[in-house]
């Protein structure tokens, strides 16, 4: 039976641990408020999606210059981020020796030849999703951040939306037990409004592979257990829509459904759409034998818990196992973060995380969360899959970098 409970009492009911940073170290290291006076100057390129973060608010960076092709998208960007100085092309604002680090928000498809570039010319990176688009590019940028030695991070807003750093949390207690199954579903329907510019031009999304695509997917197991998808078989859908047409990857798939194993010998499913009667959404599910956690559709205020501490009896009489379901509130993770950074933001509230991630973990000298071989665990597995689509759901390997 479902019943609605507040988080004291779910958390009282399910014996889980209070909140707080220990829970997820050392895979999530933020720290609260920053111990460190200096200030890192970032420059910030791609004046759509790059204007959404919040670097301007960090204690520890300073936004000195932006960068964009197009002359209105670098005014806003430099309104964003209360910064004076722009550049029309990131070859220009490389050349700034004031900059330290750069953050990269253009087309999918440049990717890593902006990371490279980037990174020769000396300057840490925070790239957008996803890393590559190929496995060749995927050895070129590893190859490069080994050898350059700078700070790579991909910022992949499914690691930290608050859900999913409370699946964290729970895997990091124990409160899942063996975690046997797990599923996310990324459907974003209607963006085909998004394949043409208003002259007919047609843009990096036509047609592109919804596997190619993965990482607000693929994140939601290796982010919260670390396991590795080793393996996949992936069925694709199209309709012939004659939208898909002469699109530059080749591509006949609106939807794909893959099915990895790990390197623990787990299913994960992952469900990547373009198309259909779906809602909008970034979701997963933990399947435990212990407890099992559900995090809820776009727009709800709740997500459920399954525990398996209750018995019950079935219809012929019999005494069996009746696991229980609770609606729970959503945890909110704002204590992790500097005070000014406390508040929503895009995709459940991850652009302040990775915002201060990527400052922090340069700030200090380490390791981001999502590094380059966890970006490249989040991204190659989609490159893969889309093949086995391609071959009618053929069972193929996935290689490991790093």
């Amino acid at each position: 039976m479902n019943q609605e409970i507040n988080r004291r009492n779910f958390i009282g009911t399910m014996g889980i641990a209070a909140a707080g940073v220990a829970c997820l170290t050392p895979r999530f290291a933020f720290a609260g408020e920053p111990a460190s006076s200096r200030k890192l100057k970032i420059g910030v390129v791609g004046g759509g999606f790059g204007r959404t973060f919040h670097f301007h608010e960090h204690p520890n960076c300073t936004v000195e210059a932006v960068s964009d092709l197009i002359a209105s998208r670098r005014q806003r960007l430099m309104k964003t981020y209360q910064c004076e100085k722009s550049y029309e092309s990131l070859e220009l604002l490389l050349r700034d020796p004031k900059i330290e680090a750069v953050a990269i928000f253009t087309p999918a498809p440049d990717h890593a030849r902006h990371v490279i570039q980037t990174l020769n010319a000396g300057k840490h990176v925070l790239c957008a999703v996803p890393a590559v688009m190929n496995l060749d590019e995927a050895h070129q940028v590893l190859e490069t951040v080994k050898r350059t030695g700078l700070t790579y991070m991909m910022a992949e807003t499914s690691t930290y939306r608050h859900t999913v750093m409370s699946a964290k949390k729970f895997f990091k207690e124990g409160q899942f037990g063996n975690i046997f199954s797990s599923y996310a579903h990324y459907y974003h329907p209607g963006l085909e409004a998004l394949y043409f510019t208003k002259d007919g031009k047609p843009t990096w999304r036509h047609g592109l592979p919804p596997m190619l695509y993965p990482t607000h997917a693929t994140a939601m197991i290796v982010a919260v257990t670390g396991e590795r998808l080793a393996s996949v078989s992936c069925i694709g859908w199209g309709d012939g829509d004659p939208l898909l047409k002469g699109n530059a990857y080749g591509n006949p798939f609106w939807n794909e459904t893959a099915l990895f194993k790990t390197d623990k010998g787990h299913p994960f499913r992952a469900e990547i759409w373009w198309r259909g009667a779906v809602i909008e959404t970034e979701r997963g599910e933990w399947h435990g034998d212990k407890m099992s956690y559900y995090s809820g559709y776009k727009g709800q205020a709740d997500h459920r818990v399954v525990a398996t501490k209750n018995q019950g009896t079935e219809e012929g009489g019999f005494a069996v196992a009746k696991p229980k379901m609770e609606r729970v509130p959503p945890e909110h993770w704002w204590n992790l973060l500097p005070e000014a950074m406390r508040h929503e933001t895009g995709h459940g509230g991850s652009h302040v995380f990775i915002t201060h991630e990527f400052v922090d973990s340069v700030i200090n000298g380490r390791e981001p969360e999502v590094n380059i071989r966890e970006a490249l665990a989040y991204t190659v597995p989609g490159i893969i899959a889309h093949e086995s689509a391609l071959k009618d759901g053929e069972l193929l390997k996935i290689p490991v970098f790093g």
